[in-house]
């Protein structure tokens, strides 16, 4: 399996050369592997998926219930307000009651897996943060496992926001409905955990309703801290917020089959060196999250999800943030799931009439068969990624040129070997550096490292992994070392 420079019995002469056929017009015109004597011939072929979906995942969307969505943010409104530091003990109003609320129906759906899905409230202490939160407060993320079958462990993580707000952040006791922000994305995450219970993956998903963000992402912060502190590898993470409807209600023209996918370039936590790195390989455009949404796109169409994904390279909207970014700061990719456009009349608004303009974040606002339909985009995207092989690891490009020349233009590349027991091999992705998405793929076999002749000053590589039922993993972008 192992191949170091993959040269075989007569040395780096011996070249399968590859059709370029299967490379689209973009792409270089003559491709070529440095491979062993037995190395069989190829062709690059296009980077995207053939459109066969399991049927089992297109049924799994076909179950979505716009009701049951209905139901669970009509229940999370009817709470009165779930500010973070609302009532923990009142019988009838408060995050308290949501955080109940919620477990149980958690605790309900775990139930129906067969062992194979635990429910949990994580609870920490917040300390105050001047204008934010006065005293000390109790924050609960509840939490829904369905554990996977992979090893070692990965992990993909799906989260809305419990708690709400009106225009002044420290008032904890008017009506704060939430509907959309971000009952919309609670309603999200359970509906996706009560279709994905009765289901097992080699990758283990989490559910979760996390609190505390409209005050600074305390509580993602805190299970993304802990996830990390446990060595949990994150491949993939999602935070559905304001995902309630494809009408703005502004006289705007609706639009029901577009969600935004936001997606960060520089990685939040790389340091100024990385930094220096990435901008002397063009490697801005690359970055975990770039390589998350492409794949995201790639494998929830519309032919699959009725839903159309709009790529904004971008961490969030202008100078904002979501749940998302406390996983970026750990290191772990994560994306932005939003409606196309928001109306800032229902968002972080006291209920309340202004000007005969209606205020607040009421359900008369939401379109459960909208939130049915980003919710399917979820479901494609968690589906493929716990089904498909782990984003491999310590992917390299190597930059030492022949000794006495000042470079080179072949591109050696390498990588460990995946721990999925039915993988069949690796394929190289690459894509013009103007291209936003990879163009084309060379299938170069069950090993761990290839020489191409192709200048790495030209294209960008990725590599991925590819199992026995031809299901593709993320592509990982290469670091740069000697």
């Amino acid at each position: 399996m192992e191949n170091n420079y993959v040269s075989g019995s007569k040395g780096p002469s011996r070249r399968a050369f590859l059709s370029a056929a299967g490379v689209t017009a973009a792409a270089v015109p003559l491709v070529s592997v440095v491979a062993p004597a037995s190395a069989a011939s190829a062709s690059a072929g296009p980077a995207q998926n053939t459109g066969n979906f399991d049927p089992a995942l297109r049924a799994l969307i076909g179950q979505i219930d716009p009701n049951r969505i209905q139901a669970t943010i009509e229940k999370l409104v009817s709470f009165g307000t779930r500010h973070t530091a609302s009532s923990q003990t009142d019988p009838n109003r408060g995050i308290g009651l949501a955080y109940a609320w919620v477990f149980q129906q958690m605790q309900a759906i775990a139930a129906t897996s067969n062992g194979n899905m635990t429910a949990q409230q994580q609870t920490f202490v917040q300390q105050p943060v001047p204008g934010r939160l006065v005293l000390p407060t109790s924050i609960t993320n509840t939490i829904a496992t369905l554990q996977g079958t992979a090893s070692p462990q990965r992990f993909y993580v799906v989260t809305g926001h419990l708690d709400s707000r009106v225009t002044d952040i420290l008032n904890f006791t008017d009506d704060a409905p939430g509907a959309d922000d971000d009952g919309s994305g609670v309603a999200c995450v359970l509906e996706l955990a009560r279709l994905f219970a009765t289901q097992q993956f080699p990758g283990t998903i989490v559910f979760a309703a996390v609190s505390g963000e409209e005050e600074g992402l305390f509580g993602s912060t805190f299970m993304a801290q802990q996830m990390k502190a446990a060595g949990n590898d994150v491949q993939g993470m999602f935070s559905n917020d304001i995902m309630g409807t494809g009408d703005a209600h502004d006289g705007t023209k609706p639009d029901p089959t577009t969600v935004r996918m936001f997606l960060e370039g520089i990685p939040t936590n790389v340091t100024p060196g990385q930094v220096s790195l990435m901008q002397a390989v063009g490697g801005e455009n690359d970055g975990l999250s770039r390589q998350l949404g492409r794949y995201v796109n790639s494998v929830a169409p519309f032919n699959l999800t009725k839903m159309n994904i709009r790529l904004i390279w971008r961490r969030d909207r202008y100078l904002r943030a979501s749940d998302h970014v406390s996983f970026q700061g750990q290191g772990y990719p994560a994306a932005r799931f939003t409606e196309p456009r928001e109306n800032f009349d229902h968002e972080h608004q006291n209920t309340a009439i202004f000007e005969g303009r209606q205020l607040g974040d009421l359900i008369q606002y939401v379109d459960f068969n909208y939130v049915a339909g980003v919710t399917g985009v979820n479901a494609a995207a968690l589906w493929a990624l716990a089904s498909s092989p782990g984003t491999p690891k310590g992917a390299q490009i190597h930059t030492n040129p022949p000794v006495n020349f000042a470079g080179t233009n072949l591109t050696s590349l390498q990588w460990n070997a995946n721990p999925e027991s039915n993988l069949t091999g690796y394929e190289v992705v690459m894509r013009e550096t103007t291209d936003s998405d990879w163009t084309s793929a060379i299938p170069v076999g069950n090993v761990t490292s290839v020489t191409l002749d192709i200048s790495k000053d030209n294209v960008q590589f990725g590599i991925r992994a590819v199992d026995s039922n031809g299901n593709r993993s993320p592509a990982a972008f290469p670091q740069v070392v000697g």
